[in-house]
């Protein structure tokens, strides 16, 4: 039993599956009616408009949004699911109501009463048109016959009848389908009717039937009763009569059905199991028993395997068999298994192939017993393919054939016994044995050579070349056969299923029940992702995205986590084959097809995380990407610009061009939209930019006259700031227009504009300051005699505004202001706008994968590869192209230009880095996002967020400035350590020297020696971050700062256990004696540190009563040679060391090795626990911290720099 969904409620009495949709009715015994998608195993709805008891019969219409139940209300009733509500009520019988079934083509419902009478209604003119009876007992069921004019009932009676309603059909349907007016005749005609009436009557039950059904194409009829017992019965055109008696069932049977697609009968009972039956043989096949439930009902979907039952708490949802097809795909070639026949197809050729052989026998009807099928990718030169059984606890057939099949032919398949199969090379197979050994087979079926696997293994899978899968319960192990070595291991949820690997052998994708792992060649992690819906099947295309099927879509999941869904599926399908945007699959009626997939979106995405800017523009102007989701993708993904070829909206243009700071783009929104608020955001923007012009332009369309104005003041413009002046005047605005004089130094106009509002004595005053005679004497005469002399400052002055410096460019130029760029702009060589659109294909072949650029924290944005787009300077390994015999030299003609040339000569940083790029001189340059991509290449940098304020320090140092006039830029001026500016071999100044490092490390010694640890671990981390930003001299420096990655290594983690065991609660006593017992196995420089580890770890296990392990730690504090300062702690140590021996005990048992060698103690840093012999070790590309397996791909806890077990060339510190 395949169970798909299960369900806890009430006694389920009745059940019907939708013929289309996912979904299943179960009526319950309290009189609700629940709607379950049994796909996902949700609840839907509830319906629970029936009073007074159990709802027994409920079933859906064929077409219609309809549903029809019935209960022990007496009541029929017709639901509306899209309503989510009963439309109407049929009444008429008078006892409880058992089954009710619309007609598949008819308007009709049948139902089936316990007063002893089956009714035909018609649901379009809500009336009974048909009262058949008949039965002397409880009629327990009634069922339409699929094709023909037949209802079957079974009663209490202990009868069988078989109903003719081929005369109600005449008399109640007409050819439009619709009842004619004599229709409503029926429902006086009650019990004198004969338009239904009784073909056979079947007899041979003892006791009450309790269901009857119909075979779907056979004349044949099949009833189970409470005298446990199975019948089936024959009809022909004139009787009826019994052909076999099917026993097994202890208690009563419930129900019973044929199959509606094989060759069985599944009955149910009280005695708690599920019984299948050999329709053809007459016996049973297979019993599924439950422990405390009795079963009620059971139902099958029309088209599909599935199969619902009914029990005491809830149902069951489940398949017989597995449907999956048994194929595999190699290239362009495809083996499936069709109708037991092993066919090879060229899926570039045809959708159907020729025959190689013939699969096994089924063992039974209701299995097909065939579990895999493995399609040889080794070998080109024949056809290899292993067919695996479950059948006799596991066995398989070896198909040879020749490579390329032109005809039918038939290949003998050598037979074996195993627990699983798979290739391992062109001519080889393995064969996982029933004692777990794993046995290497050549094509011919011979054992070539047998080992026991390095764990326990459920199942084999293929994996390379010379490599295979081995599946420990959720571990899959990649084993090397020729190394005869694990090579790595991965974790998936839920146990593997299958694998599916890439054509080119570089990605595999493992699949459980609802997750989905992908990873490299070598097992290396890239995502994993969790499906709510069961994942059905898979496939790699050449790009190397995933494409996977669930129950319900297809879906898509590229190497770095991002997936979205191409389409939804009304069946499932599976997925054998993708490629050039075809997808080949094969659905459950075992046929191959083809279908076209929209890629679109998902080559855009790989565009965009490849960063190859070209293809994306390209998949902007050529597909049909849109919508929100794809919006806030590439803003999540810091690519907000390339957003604004999806958006038409002007308000979102608008947003998202300010969010990125594209001005202009903004500019042209905020013109569409011509809202005032816009336009106020733009002008911040254009401030916040410097941008003058956009800022002017604004502040024209939002008439903010007193901005403008100073805008024009602080520019210099002062020709634009007389017209405000001009302007202020014709708006008759006195604040105004005085404001534009005092700006523009222009006295008389101030004097004049004073004189005018009545303000006599102060225009008198300013004219007399300014010493302006014309307008003295007009004024004085309007003064009336008031002494102005009084109020005249001695130390007055003129006040004229600065002359500035910088005047407004002319027209053309660029008058906008220099402004501060992010460190993402300042390195950013090549932007989304500046690549042309191709229409090439974009994905062509590539000989590798990319690198995974992104990062996370801080600095997650940058790439820390080298920009596309710029000059890549080509080593002399690719060749000399001088030697090439290319006749004779096209000469171009040049047209010889007199003008004179300047050279800008290179500057000082470009100096430096032509004579060595170390990540130091890289930095002092500010090319902080080429340091960066050199770090994670040479140290597998992983966490770039501790360096941020490193590289800004470094930088700063080799930086100077000298200030020159006002608002003029400064000049800058590089720190030197070699040569001067004009030299051509000059150095850097740099910050990170090896002294300053070696100090750096000593007061961390210092700090740790007083017990301040984690200051220590903060030093001693801090001088392991800035050795990569440092360079040695030469080869002593260089042995210096490697030795001092080590000390702090030791010291980090030394400190790092110390900080963790200080933080242990009271109740931790064993973890606290171990901690304190792994630090004296650090090793830490100093003598010092040995001694006081040595000591706490010694007072440490004392007081937890561990006498055994402090023992161990006295004794090496006595037989060590400390100095001066052991003299006063040896005493100490010797009376411990006694008292340990008089008690010889440990109160704690810890996981340290006491009489053991501490110096071969090796600690997993990432958990503080020491290795086994069989632990495989990964350790730090940077730091050499070691740890176990299942921290790979994480960052380093030590250094908090690099991804432990990357692939690196190590640390540069010297130049070669």
């Amino acid at each position: 039993m395949l169970v798909k969904c299960e369900t806890k409620s009430n006694r389920v009495k009745g059940l019907s599956f939708h013929p289309k949709l996912s979904w299943v009715l179960a009526s319950l015994h309290n009189g609700t009616i629940q709607l379950w998608d049994y796909r996902i195993g949700s609840l839907i709805d509830k319906f629970e408009e029936h009073e007074g008891g159990p709802v027994r019969g409920v079933c859906f219409h064929a077409s219609q949004p309809l549903f029809v139940s019935g209960g022990d209300d007496y009541k029929i009733k017709i639901w509306n699911y899209k309503m989510r509500r009963c439309i109407f009520t049929l009444l008429g019988h008078l006892d409880y109501i058992r089954t009710v079934e619309f007609h598949d083509e008819y308007p009709w419902i049948l139902s089936a009463s316990d007063d002893q009478t089956i009714r035909i209604w018609n649901w379009q003119s809500r009336s009974c048109i048909a009262v058949l009876t008949g039965h002397n007992h409880y009629v327990m069921c009634a069922h339409f016959h699929p094709k023909e004019d037949l209802v079957v009932s079974a009663s209490l009676d202990q009868t069988v009848r078989v109903w003719d309603t081929s005369g109600l059909r005449d008399k109640t349907v007409s050819i439009g389908g619709g009842p004619p007016p004599s229709s409503q005749k029926g429902a006086s005609d009650v019990f004198g009717t004969s338009d239904a009436v009784v073909k056979y009557v079947l007899e041979g039950h003892e006791r009450g039937v309790n269901w009857a059904a119909f075979h779907p194409t056979l004349p044949l009829v099949v009833s189970g009763a409470d005298d446990r017992l199975i019948k089936l019965w024959r009809m022909n055109d004139s009787k009826a009569w019994e052909v076999d008696t099917l026993r097994g069932h202890f208690n009563n049977v419930s129900c019973v059905m044929f199959h509606p697609r094989k060759e069985l009968i599944l009955s149910n009972s009280e005695d708690r199991t599920i019984r299948v039956w050999d329709v053809t043989k007459r016996t049973g096949i297979h019993t599924f028993r439950r422990e405390n439930d009795r079963f009620w009902i059971i139902t099958a979907h029309r088209t599909s395997n599935l199969i619902a039952v009914g029990h005491d708490a809830g149902m069951v949802v489940f398949k017989l068999d597995c449907e999956r097809p048994l194929a595999q795909c190699n290239g362009g070639n495809l083996c499936i298994v069709q109708e037991r026949d092993l066919q090879l197809i060229d899926l570039d050729k045809s959708m159907t192939g020729h025959k190689l052989g013939s699969a096994r026998q089924a063992p039974n009807a209701m299995t097909s017993g065939m579990k895999s099928l493995q399609y040889n990718p080794y070998n080109s030169t024949e056809t290899n393919v292993l067919v695996f059984y479950t059948q006799d606890n596991g066995c398989y057939d070896l198909f040879t054939g020749p490579g390329h099949l032109t005809g039918d032919t038939h290949v003998t398949a050598k037979q074996g016994t195993a627990q699983a199969v798979c290739f391992t090379t062109r001519n080889r197979f393995a064969v996982l044995q029933h004692s777990g050994s794993i046995g290497i087979y050549n094509l011919e079926n011979e054992l070539s050579k047998k080992f026991e696997p390095p764990v326990a293994t459920d199942y084999i899978f293929p994996g390379g070349n010379n490599r295979m899968l081995l599946k420990s319960e959720e571990k899959m192990v990649l084993y090397d056969l020729t190394a005869r070595k694990v090579v790595d291991e991965v974790s998936v949820p839920g146990g593997v299923r299958y694998t599916v690997w890439s054509q080119n052998g570089n990605c595999v994708a493992f699949m459980s029940k609802h997750n989905v792992l992908m990873a490299g060649k070598n097992l290396e992690y890239y995502h994993s992702f969790h499906e709510n819906i069961r994942v059905k099947s898979g496939a790699w295309d050449e790009n190397g995205v995933f494409v996977y099927a669930t129950l319900s879509h297809v879906k898509y999941c590229l190497p770095n986590g991002d997936s979205g869904i191409i389409h939804s599926l009304s069946n499932p399908i599976y997925i054998v084959r993708v490629h050039k945007q075809q997808m080949y699959y094969i659905d459950r009626e075992q046929q191959v097809k083809k279908q076209r997939l929209n890629c679109t979106e998902y080559l855009f995405k790989l565009s965009l995380h490849k960063r190859q800017f070209n293809d994306v523009k390209m998949w902007i102007t050529n597909g049909r990407l849109c919508g929100n989701a794809m919006i806030g993708y590439l803003k999540q993904k810091g690519f907000p610009e390339v957003a604004l070829h999806f958006v038409e909206d002007q308000q979102t243009r608008f947003n998202l061009a300010l969010e990125y700071g594209h001005i202009e783009e903004a500019r042209i929104s905020a013109k569409e939209l011509d809202d005032t608020a816009c336009w106020n955001r733009l002008g911040l923007e254009a401030l916040r930019q410097g941008n003058q012009q956009i800022i002017e332009m604004v502040y024209q369309k939002t008439q903010n006259f007193d901005a403008l104005s100073f805008l024009y003041l602080i520019t210099g413009n002062t020709g634009k700031l007389k017209k405000m002046l001009k302007i202020a005047e014709m708006r008759n605005d006195v604040m105004s227009r005085f404001n534009n004089a005092l700006m523009l130094g222009a006295v008389e106009e101030r004097v004049k504009i004073m004189a005018e509002i009545g303000q006599v004595p102060l225009a008198a005053l300013t004219a007399k300051a300014h010493n302006l005679t014309e307008f003295m004497e007009k004024l004085e005469e309007q003064l009336q005699g008031t002494d102005l002399a009084q109020h005249d400052a001695a130390s007055s002055r003129l006040l004229f505004p600065r002359v500035p410096l910088l005047r407004p460019a002319e027209k053309g130029d660029d008058s906008n202001w220099p402004q501060l760029k992010s460190v993402k702009q300042i390195f950013e060589k090549t932007t989304f706008e500046n690549v042309p659109a191709t229409q090439e294909s974009p994905f062509a072949e590539s000989p590798g994968a990319p690198e995974d650029t992104e990062m996370a924290g801080g600095w997650g944005d940058e790439d820390l590869n080298s920009p596309t787009g710029g000059p890549i300077a080509v080593g002399a390994d690719w060749g000399d192209m001088d030697d090439l015999d290319l006749g004779a030299e096209v000469v171009e003609e040049v047209v010889e230009d007199t003008r004179a040339h300047l050279t800008v000569a290179d500057s000082a940083q470009t100096k430096w880095l032509k004579k060595r790029r170390l990540p130091a001189d890289l930095v002092a340059a500010g090319e902080f996002e080429e340091a960066l991509t050199l770090l994670k290449r040479r140290l597998g940098l992983m966490n770039p967020d501790p360096l941020e304020p490193l590289f800004k320090e470094a930088y700063w140092a080799t930086c100077s400035s000298l200030p020159t006039l006002p608002q003029a830029p400064s000049l800058n001026w590089p720190v030197l350590s070699e040569g001067h500016q004009k030299s051509r071999d000059i150095v850097p100044m740099l910050l990170y020297t090896s002294k300053t490092i070696i100090e750096k490390v000593k007061e961390a010694q210092r700090l740790t020696t007083q017990g301040k640890f984690g200051e220590g671990l903060i030093q001693f981390r801090h001088a392991l971050q800035v050795i990569p930003l440092s360079a040695a001299a030469n080869s002593a420096e260089e042995k210096d700062l490697l030795e001092m990655i080590e000390v702090c290594r030791e010291y980090v983690n030394f400190t790092r256990m110390e900080v963790a065991r200080k933080q242990l609660d009271t109740a931790s006593l064993a973890r606290n004696v171990e901690l304190a017992a792994y630090l004296t196995c650090c090793k830490v420089q100093s003598k010092t540190h040995q001694f006081l580890a040595l000591q706490l770890a010694m007072f440490t296990a004392f007081k937890a009563q561990n006498f055994v392990s402090a023992a161990s730690f006295a004794k090496r504090l006595i037989q060590g040679s400390w100095g001066e300062q052991g003299t006063a702690i040896l005493p100490k140590a010797r009376q411990v060391l006694a008292n340990c021996e008089k008690n010889a005990t440990d109160a704690h048992t810890i996981n340290f090795n006491s009489q053991g060698n501490p110096e071969e103690v090796k600690l997993c840093v990432g958990s503080f626990t020491p290795f086994k012999v069989t632990d495989a070790v990964v350790q730090c590309p940077y730091c050499g911290s070691s740890y176990k397996q299942q921290y790979k791909g994480k960052l380093c806890e030590a250094c908090q720099l690099s991804e432990i077990g990357a692939n690196t060339l190590g640390i540069q510190l010297l130049p070669l």
